[in-house]
């Protein structure tokens, strides 16, 4: 169970048994569940508690709930239920604990495969295709998932794709003041928008452009803007372009680059502008073919420059007409009726061949000599063998933004380079974040506690753990059986190296058996007693004292309960007798006699 309020909750709305944690997220945990009433498995999201102490989250969250309660696709995870369920915290204080009971889906959340890295591009094309399906079926029904990433993507083992948690961004995000709360309740901006990083309104755009950070994901096993703090990342969405797909995986075709680019353009008027034509393009590409509309290109030319070819697509009155006139095609290419080049296009010539060649002198007056002129990418240097301080420096000097990840290792000296993320040879972006893992030595973890096991169970459990068993010895225990261990030696709880040697010591289920003769008795019962032997008095009145007169059993190894007769003395003392004097010649009768 979740921590805090939650741990109490077992029966949810008097109907849902909440069963083992299947999930977590910055905003909720998600469980197995039962719905007692119709006997079929779900899945049941409990909200944080903090959320529900607003009024307008509450709101917003039962109306969106609603709203996704009302899609119903292949593609889309059902919600079956929602509301909010009160429970008592351990200061006696009520809390109200937000709820969705949603389908049950068999199958890994798509964020678990993309942490394994990228996959090949048909089946990137394919999953990226199942999610705007989804998108598609939802933006008709009015409703924006706002919160697109592989968290949110189920793959089913048959490999059916399935989108969730509909609406319940919005109703988090139209309830929060800043983008950085925003940002801390979602969990990562690495899938904003850059609408969404500047906090402004979003539409079925936004999803798309997420859409196009998750298959960017896909191509490559990682998002495009990666950074230290969401609002890093969240900058780099607005400021920086990203790099093409393929940069990163050589295998990533021209066309995919071309698509997955085309749905991060910053501005949400030039990036696809419905599910449906992102889905087209994607197919397209996987087809090898590289999707170009030639409206779309005439458009973007037309934002940069007020004539192109003598025509203003914006300031025509038909821009059917004016898109014919930068059509190239034969079948709308208008009839020539000169011979020779028309003056525009002289111009246009002249104009481009100045450019270049000011471009090219402004590019060999900049250049310092023996320097290499800069590149966009940067292909990732070998730093193994090296100490994580020079690697560090190594990347720097290349370009690149190291960041260290420590990490034991069994073959590598501390401090040493194990491998960097992404691997040597890669070509990334500049300035490009490099994970450098560096070993911090042989692991080191606590000696399990074996004490009270059998020597194989102990054998085993540190084994398992790491351990390598050394020397076995025996020694006396008056209550511990036999081949039971009595202690560890290093003693359990201390910090070693894994593969460290640990020696045992074992009961032989024996006591040592002490010679009590000639002591008191009571004091012979008491050390036995104290060995867990049992003795069996034998009292002998020939003598007096009190005193051990003999043992059952001479002193040395005995077994563990055994019994001891102990013979000691039990007479009682006789009081002393005063001697009769002895008769003398004018003894006290003779006196009498004479007397009388």
């Amino acid at each position: 169970m979740p921590e805090g309020v939650t741990a109490g909750i077992t029966l949810l709305a008097n109907r849902y048994e909440i069963g083992d944690v299947i999930g977590r997220g910055g905003m909720a945990t998600v469980h197995v569940g039962t719905d007692t009433r119709l006997g079929r498995r779900v899945a049941v999201k409990l909200l944080k508690p903090s959320l529900a102490n607003d009024p307008a989250f509450r709101t917003r969250f039962r109306q969106e709930a609603q709203a996704a309660a009302r899609m119903a696709h292949p593609t889309i995870v059902r919600v079956y239920d929602a509301g909010e369920e009160t429970v008592r915290e351990s200061s006696g204080a009520e809390s109200q604990v937000p709820f969705i009971v949603m389908e049950y889906v068999e199958g890994r959340p798509l964020s678990d495969i993309v942490a394994e890295g990228p996959v090949v591009q048909e089946e990137a094309a394919r999953i990226v295709e199942g999610i705007l399906t989804a998108l598609e079926f939802s933006h008709r029904a009015g409703v924006v998932h706002r919160d697109i990433k592989p968290a949110n993507v189920m793959i089913t083992h048959s490999g059916q794709v399935k989108v969730m948690d509909f609406g319940i961004a919005r109703a988090i995000t139209d309830t929060s003041a800043t983008v950085a709360q925003t940002t801390s309740i979602l969990g990562t901006a690495s899938y904003f928008s850059p609408e969404q990083a500047r906090g402004e309104t979003v539409d079925a755009r936004t999803d798309l452009y997420s859409t196009g950070i998750v298959l960017f994901e896909l191509l490559t096993g990682r998002p495009p803007f990666r950074g230290s703090t969401p609002v890093a990342v969240a900058y780099q969405h607005v400021s920086e372009q990203p790099v093409a797909p393929s940069t990163i995986t050589s295998t990533v075709s021209p066309a995919l680059d071309a698509v997955t680019l085309h749905a991060l353009v910053k501005d949400r008027t030039r990036r696809f502008q419905n599910a449906a034509e992102f889905r087209r393009d994607l197919q397209q590409a996987a087809a090898g073919h590289v999707p170009i509309s030639k409206k779309k290109l005439a458009a973007a030319a037309a934002d940069d420059a007020s004539l192109l070819f003598n025509v203003n697509p914006r300031a025509a009155g038909n821009a059917d007409v004016a898109f014919r006139e930068l059509d190239d095609t034969q079948e709308h290419r208008p009839q020539r009726t000169q011979r020779r080049p028309p003056v525009a296009w002289i111009w246009l010539g002249i104009i481009l061949t100045a450019a270049v060649i000011a471009a090219m002198g402004y590019f060999v007056a900049n250049l310092t000599p023996g320097k290499p002129p800069v590149n966009s990418s940067i292909s990732v240097p070998d730093v193994s063998g090296q100490t994580y301080k020079d690697a560090r420096a190594t990347l720097r000097k290349s370009g690149l933004d190291p960041i260290g990840v420590a990490q034991n290792s069994d073959t590598a000296d501390r401090n040493d380079v194990i491998k960097t993320v992404p691997s040597k040879g890669t070509s990334v972006a500049r300035g490009q974040d490099v994970r450098i893992y560096y070993s911090l030595g042989v692991e080191k973890i606590a000696v399990p506690n074996v004490e009270e096991q059998s020597q194989d169970a102990a054998t085993s459990a540190l084994t398992d753990a790491g351990f390598t068993v050394g020397a076995v010895d025996s020694d006396y225990s008056p209550s511990v059986p036999e081949g039971t261990v009595l202690s560890t030696d290093p003693a359990s709880g201390s910090s070693h190296e894994k593969g460290s040697v640990v020696d045992l010591v074992v009961s032989n289920g024996k006591v040592q058996l002490p010679d009590v003769t000639q002591q008191p008795f009571e004091t012979a019962n008491s050390t036995l007693a104290g060995l867990g032997l049992t003795v069996q008095p034998s009292p002998s009145y020939a003598c007096t004292g009190s005193t051990v007169t003999q043992q059952s059993v001479p002193s040395g190894d005995v077994a563990q309960g055994s019994t001891v007769i102990l013979t000691y003395c039990a007479a009682s003392a006789q009081p002393s007798r005063q001697p009769a004097p002895p008769a003398n010649d004018k003894g006290q009768g003779a006196g009498d006699d004479k007397d009388g």
